[in-house]
């Protein structure tokens, strides 16, 4: 037993503390825990054998359950507004679409039966939810709302149905089928349907229980957690998919009026973690590295087949009706990360006994150590080429709930002023704070000074402030500062001029010297922006009229608010323009 537990828990601390070398080596964090555990195997320095197939597929779904509830619950409702129907059209039309070219190609390349190959292909067609999220917040991205939102819930809800795929194929190569019948399209159904009923109504339930029960405050943490396992479970026994029921758990629980939110979410982001580094290292201790070098060239070969053909065909036919830029197509491609789930759905193979099952399970792993390795490691790259980072939105330095009463909805917001702050040598009183917020406190150095309207502020001062979750905006842009690149900063992203967006573009034009044809000057800036734009404009989004760029830089319930003005040179050249 103590032998078991020095092994787990040197694993954990190797693995943690290696991560530091992540951001410096410029290599995706998850490779990092999957390396380790690739190191202590039984072909590694560690020599630890471990070939427990049936040990990895329990707790690795548990860990990835937890994982997708994480995810959820970080996903905003809002989202779904920009991003739902491209995301599930990847999450299921993609799927298909990338599982069938890549399945077709793999059995060309290795002389496998059709099913195999496609039983390969629907393997690694999803992409992984853990891969996803701990990438784009690893790496510090700020995507366009459009853009982040449907790589998100694309990586959240695409699992069912590469889990699927993955086991009607298996028990079809099992049963010795070569045909599809009417039933695929009554299962998938099944899966989705109840998958989505339970995971809302656990979600609405453990939202009202937790609102209601009085607990000390780390035991709401871990009765959402085993509430929404619960959930999980229930719906794997209704034959529904869980994973799909406990993201919509994560996202109800998100989204709501919670007791102790925050201390839920900060406890919660150390389980994803703990999930995630358990998960990757028990799929490093598992594979066998001798046995990839034989088969490393098809591998490869199919891996990139996959991230430069199969992606990037179903990227274009599922995005094909929605309003999104070539450039956020081919960044949505590129970010098609294969992670933990693909080599837990080809474990499948393998306890079910198939022919090829281990060859199945050496390719997968290739093919998620290539997409980790080449598109994890490249995403700040890719992510500036395609021009859908936005600059980064200000936040506190830490933030928690007050449970004074839940439906208060009071945070406390910890902040510390810098040089780049205006409002320093500013008294309280002159600060233009949101309704019903409160500095509560005040330190400087090591002293608590007692705020009152004449105490001005200084350098580095740590500023508490009591308000609603809703003021967090106004009170990060008072209070707060970010570091971004030169390309993010806000002047010259939004240009140097950001105006609001009731404005009249006639206005606006005879302000800066440029004329507006009769039948626009009776727009606004945000009118005129959306009728280039579209439906659910973004913060990022641009519109380019003769010489002139127009820059979304504020929406409010997906109504523009704030646009900025670009042109080359320091002020716009007086033209004659046509209608636009």
């Amino acid at each position: 037993m103590n032998t078991l537990f020095v092994i787990c828990a040197g694993l954990l601390c190797i693995s943690i503390l290696a991560s530091s070398m992540s951001s410096r080596l410029g290599i995706p964090l998850l490779l990092v825990f999957l390396v380790v555990g690739m190191l202590a195997g039984e072909e590694g320095p560690g020599g630890i054998a471990f070939d427990s197939i049936g040990t990895v597929y329990v707790i690795g779904s548990l860990a990835l359950a937890i994982i997708l509830l994480d995810g959820g619950m970080r996903t905003r409702a809002e989202n779904f507004k920009v991003a739902l129907w491209p995301s599930l059209s990847l999450a299921s039309f993609g799927v298909l679409i990338s599982a069938l070219i890549t399945g077709l190609a793999t059995a060309w390349l290795l002389d496998l039966h059709w099913l195999q190959g496609l039983l390969l292909g629907s393997i690694v067609g999803s992409t992984d939810a853990a891969a996803v999220f701990s990438l784009l917040q690893g790496k510090g991205l700020n995507l366009k709302r459009r853009v982040g939102a449907t790589l998100e819930i694309e990586s959240a809800s695409n699992d069912p149905m590469a889990i699927f795929l993955t086991i009607t194929l298996v028990e079809m190569l099992v049963q010795g089928q070569t045909s599809f019948s009417w039933s695929f399209l009554a299962l998938l159904t099944q899966q989705f349907g109840i998958g989505a009923v339970c995971g809302l109504a656990g979600g609405f339930f453990l939202t009202w229980l937790v609102n209601r029960v009085q607990l000390d405050t780390g035991l709401y943490p871990l009765l959402i957690t085993s509430g929404a396992i619960l959930v999980f479970a229930v719906t794997n026994i209704l034959e529904g998919s869980g994973f799909l029921a406990i993201f919509l758990t994560g996202l109800v629980l998100g989204n709501s009026r919670l007791r102790s939110l925050q201390n839920i979410l900060h406890m919660q982001d150390g389980m994803a973690w703990l999930s995630q580094i358990g998960l990757f290292l028990m799929l490093g201790l598992l594979v066998t590295p001798s046995e990839m070098v034989v088969i490393a060239l098809p591998a490869l070969a199919i891996a990139f087949f996959l991230i430069l053909v199969a992606r990037p065909i179903a990227v274009l036919v599922c995005l094909a009706p929605f309003s999104f830029s070539w450039r956020e197509r081919l960044f949505i491609s590129w970010v098609g990360l294969r992670g933990a789930v693909p080599v837990m759905l080809a474990i499948f193979p393998l306890m079910a006994g198939l022919e090829q099952a281990q060859l199945l399970f050496n390719l997968a792993f290739v093919v998620v150590l290539v997409s980790l390795l080449l598109q994890g490691a490249s995403l700040p790259l890719a992510a500036r080429l395609c021009r859908v980072e936005i600059p980064p939105v200000p936040e506190p330095l830490h933030r928690t709930s007050l449970d004074v009463v839940v439906e208060s909805d009071y945070e406390l917001m910890v902040y510390q002023l810098s040089d780049a702050k205006w409002c320093i040598g500013v008294p309280l009183r002159d600060l233009n704070m949101p309704k019903d917020t409160r500095i509560a406190a005040l330190f400087r150095g090591r002293k608590l000074l007692h705020p009152s309207g004449s105490t001005k502020l200084e350098l580095n001062d740590v500023l508490c402030v009591i308000g609603h979750a809703r003021d967090l905006p106004a009170l990060s842009k008072l209070f707060s500062t970010t570091s971004a690149p030169y390309h993010l900063n806000s002047r010259q992203f939004f240009g140097k001029f950001v105006l609001d967006g009731t404005a009249l573009l006639a206005d606006v034009g005879a302000f800066y010297g440029f004329e507006v044809p009769a039948d626009s000057t009776g727009l606004t800036l945000a009118q005129f922006c959306a009728r280039q734009l579209g439906r659910h404009p973004v913060v990022g989004d641009s519109t380019d009229w003769h010489g002139m760029s127009f820059v979304v830089a504020e929406v409010i319930d997906d109504n523009i608010s704030k646009v900025g003005l670009k042109w080359d040179g320091d002020k716009p050249e007086r033209s004659t323009v046509a209608t636009p």
